[in-house]
């Protein structure tokens, strides 16, 4: 009878469903905390599905198919929008700079923002951050996107790359380890880094429906606990050891890649120290949604900005 009571005082861990936008090595610190049992550690279940692509997650999000969506906080922006009656909060950050790196077909040792003009660009698709951090730095090196380089953006996320590959294109936007990969591969040589020049953005975000977040605030504390932990770890382990940790999540990448790729993204402070998404930052991203003409609305910091439970988890 004892064993059996403590057996029904045992709590089950609970459950948390996440999509995330995409598989990349630019998300190492949720494999970090996937891996080093930093969920399970916070009494937490936390399964994890790739639904490649924004306009896909927030689907999987807002139809209850996830509790949480790890994508670029501009999805939050256009779902309020169009008038959302649950709407979609920004509670914890994951990576705060772009994470797409400009690849060239040719390269011959120096290379200066002016060569793109006259090009052929494969750029990211309409309306996502990567396109839209992709022409904010274009302009910013006072090249027209629509005037100064033939821009081709109608091709789905999942094969860009394989179009760049077979041909098109002198330059392309690419994520890593693709960006990588074909430089080792000889496709193409990286030149320069839109996380770099673009400066600080909530650019992959943990994001939850506002009442999914008050009536589970408990285990979006603990969610959110994780999470920090696994920053806190990245940020004071080598790219040696952060390989290591989660190459069991990038089975099809070679470890010398998965390395060098982390190596370059804590170079350029891409992984967040913490998972508190500042003013700051909302307001980068909102002036570059505007300069690219994606902006629906400007929408206050506050509207679609959680940073309590943030802020407790690095407070501990």
């Amino acid at each position: 009878m004892m064993l059996f009571a403590f057996s029904a005082c045992q709590q089950s861990p609970a459950k948390v469903r996440v999509a995330e936008v995409t598989r990349s090595i630019f998300y190492a610190p949720l494999y970090v905390a996937l891996s080093k049992g930093f969920f399970k550690n916070e009494g937490l279940q936390v399964e994890v599905q790739t639904t490649w692509g924004g306009d896909k997650t927030m689907t999987a999000l807002l139809s209850g198919g996830a509790d949480v969506a790890l994508v670029g906080s501009e999805t939050s922006i256009y779902v309020y929008a169009q008038g959302a009656n649950d709407p979609v909060i920004n509670f914890a950050q994951l990576t705060q700079t772009d994470g797409t790196f400009l690849v060239a077909r040719n390269h011959s040792g120096s290379f200066d923002w002016e060569n793109l003009k006259g090009s052929t660009f494969l750029g990211q698709r309409k309306g996502g951050m990567p396109q839209m951090v992709g022409e904010f730095v274009l302009k910013k090196h006072q090249i027209d996107p629509e005037t100064d380089v033939n821009l081709i953006q109608n091709i789905d996320f999942a094969n860009i790359a394989n179009a760049f590959a077979s041909g098109t294109g002198d330059y392309v936007q690419l994520f890593e380890p693709t960006a990588s990969i074909f430089e080792k591969e000889g496709k193409g040589h990286i030149v320069a880094s839109f996380g770099t020049e673009s400066g600080k953005v909530p650019y992959t975000t943990f994001m939850a429906k506002k009442n999914y977040l008050s009536q589970n605030e408990e285990t979006a504390q603990k969610f959110t606990n994780a999470i920090y932990k696994a920053q806190q770890w990245v940020e004071k382990s080598t790219a040696a050891e952060i390989a290591k940790v989660i190459e069991p999540y990038f089975e099809d990448t070679p470890a010398d890649v998965i390395e060098t790729v982390v190596d370059r993204y804590k170079q350029q402070h891409s992984f967040a120290l913490n998972p508190v998404l500042d003013e700051e930052e909302w307001n980068n991203l909102q002036d570059i949604m505007s300069e690219a003409g994606e902006l629906p609305q400007a929408v206050e910091y506050g509207d679609l900005v959680n940073t309590k439970l943030a802020e407790k988890a690095a407070a501990e």
